[in-house]
């Protein structure tokens, strides 16, 4: 039996793990960090993300000409988050201490530990609803310059201080089974040491055991994860509102991504809620060179591509690409099918498809000024046009017929070239002026008002069917499994609470297992780069309850 004794033990060494230990290193604590994947996993899912922020009232939007407020966000989170249970009651303060610290020292804390930002602010989740409604009423994603690698790297490099110095310990392929408690506080962690394991970053590992461990500590911090890559769970926990989950999901997440400590926490006395609140997104693509099983990529989009459902019928309004999450999940799931079709050109191609994770972004992941400079010359990044010429998913052609062909050859039923022609020949005759009755054609026009779009993110609008701007583009859009949007109910110190609503003494969860703060802070939307802030939030209140 391997045992040790610290401070505090953290479980979980992504993000809101570094984050916590961290905080406890400059406190001058002693921290056991218990994961159970190899060091080369350090940064969990963050890592692997493209590195974007929430942040409200900042100097980039201001340069843009964005105008923000705290009173603003609030509006939109709210609105977005959509509270609607007894539950959501430490959601709801945790959505505003959060809120606030975006609006506040999040930037300047952050920036303070070497962070640094990409000039031009991401329009993401932009709503449609109206004022008080879901969405983000300006654009407020700012982007890590180096994105998830080096927004993890400003914690871990703390945290490899405090290894040097012999305050931290890492326990890496320690699998936690079950939290210790003496006299009902938790006071440490036993399970299972994994046989050794020296495969790559995501790909998954062994789950072979080679002997037992526990550890003390006077306090424990979960800060595991969610359900992503655990299908079994997705299904279990799948919202009831929204009917039989999909058969088929692609998964955006790593395989260690399994839900395990929620379950194991729970058993110990901590309190779940809203379990059935997750964040799936809707334009995943098959990943032509997978890290992990079944692995998707997400398309970041702008608004011009034209969206329909699995028999051809375009989404109803404002369901655009880049608008409405959920919503368009909730539509897509009535359809009776699990994928729906972009329809695009070069031209939109070019300009307006981003792919979501680091790996996918090598100019910005490695801080790259020379080929980010190739993103506003003509043709598409790389990265896209890899997918473009390997994946699955990607249909092109230089005529509809033999574009709708290739959709029949690769969709489930077959789609009526005669009904898409009679669509796109409509939107394109909108695109004869600077304003249209068509509310997607109207979006691009609304969109290209903002000078970060204009600039680099929206095309021009133009009609499809001009050979100019060719080759003709379909892809075959699935469904992504991505985060869990509820969890342990935590206070705003993070400590765990039971189900009676007392405090588990000596249990504290940030990040994604603890809903990002309180169980649920979003509620049932995400308002998007406030997944890696709330691990952040989260984590930081974990440690500095604890220093």
């Amino acid at each position: 039996m391997n045992t040790r004794a610290a401070d505090v033990v953290v479980v979980g060494a992504g993000l809101a793990g570094l984050v916590a230990t961290a905080e406890l290193v400059e406190a001058r604590k002693r921290v056991i960090l218990v994961d159970q994947e190899n060091a080369n996993n350090l940064g969990g899912q963050a890592f692997w993300s493209f590195g974007g922020l929430f942040l409200v009232d900042t100097p980039e939007q201001r340069r843009l000409g964005i105008k923000d407020s705290y009173d603003l966000a609030l509006q939109d989170w709210m609105g977005t988050a959509g509270f609607d249970r007894a539950e959501d009651y430490w959601p709801r303060q945790w959505a505003q201490a959060y809120v606030s610290f975006a609006a506040g020292e999040k930037r300047s804390w952050l920036r303070e530990r070497g962070w640094k930002v990409f000039p031009l602010v991401g329009w993401a989740e932009r709503g449609g609803y109206g004022a008080t409604g879901p969405g983000n009423s300006v654009p407020r994603f700012h982007l890590t310059w180096g994105t998830g690698p080096a927004l993890v790297e400003v914690f871990s490099r703390i945290v490899r201080e405090g290894v040097a110095t012999g305050l931290v310990t890492l326990a890496h392929r320690h699998q936690v089974d079950e939290i210790v408690r003496t006299n009902g506080a938790a006071t440490g962690v036993r399970g299972t040491v994994l046989e050794p394991s020296s495969v790559a970053n995501g790909v998954p590992s062994s789950r072979v055991g080679v002997a037992e461990f526990e550890f003390s500590a006077g306090a424990v911090i979960v800060t595991s994860g969610g359900i992503g890559a655990n299908w079994e769970l997705v299904q279990k926990n799948w919202p009831k509102r929204m009917g039989k989950p999909p058969k088929h999901m692609l998964t955006g997440v790593p395989a260690h991504v399994d839900g395990r400590m929620l379950g194991i926490t729970e058993a110990a006395g901590g309190n779940i809620i809203n379990p059935d609140r997750m964040w799936h997104y809707t334009e995943g693509i098959t990943n032509y060179d997978s890290i992990w099983p079944n692995h998707g990529i997400r398309i970041l989009p702008g608004p011009s591509s034209i969206w329909l459902d699995a028999t051809g019928k375009q989404l109803p309004a404002p369901l655009f690409p880049g608008f409405d999450t959920l919503g368009t999940l909730e539509h897509i799931v009535t359809t009776g099918y699990d994928y729906t079709w972009f329809i695009l050109d070069q031209k939109i191609i070019e300009k307006e498809f981003g792919l979501s994770g680091q790996e996918q972004n090598p100019d910005l992941t490695g801080q790259d000024i020379r080929k980010l400079l190739e993103r506003v010359r003509p043709g598409a990044p790389e990265p896209i046009e890899k997918f473009k010429q390997r994946g699955e998913d990607f249909v092109v052609a230089d005529t509809l017929s033999d574009l709708v062909a290739g959709m029949n050859k690769i969709g489930e039923t077959d789609l009526a070239l005669e009904d898409i022609e009679r669509l796109i020949v409509a939107r394109d005759r909108e695109m004869d002026n600077d304003f249209s009755k068509d509310l997607s054609v109207s979006a691009i026009h609304a969109a290209r008002n903002y000078k970060g779009d204009k600039a680099a993110r929206i095309a021009a609008p133009h009609k499809m069917l001009d050979p100019a701007s060719g080759p003709l583009i379909a892809v075959k859009l699935h469904l992504l499994t991505r985060k869990t949007l509820g969890g342990l109910e935590t206070n705003l110190n993070s400590q765990v609470l039971k189900s009676d609503g007392t405090v588990f003494d000596g249990l504290y969860a940030a990040g994604e297992v603890a809903g990002f703060g309180g169980g649920g802070v979003h509620g049932y939307r995400s308002l998007e780069g406030t997944f890696l802030g709330g691990c952040i939030f989260s984590g930081r209140a974990a440690g500095r309850a604890l220093r």
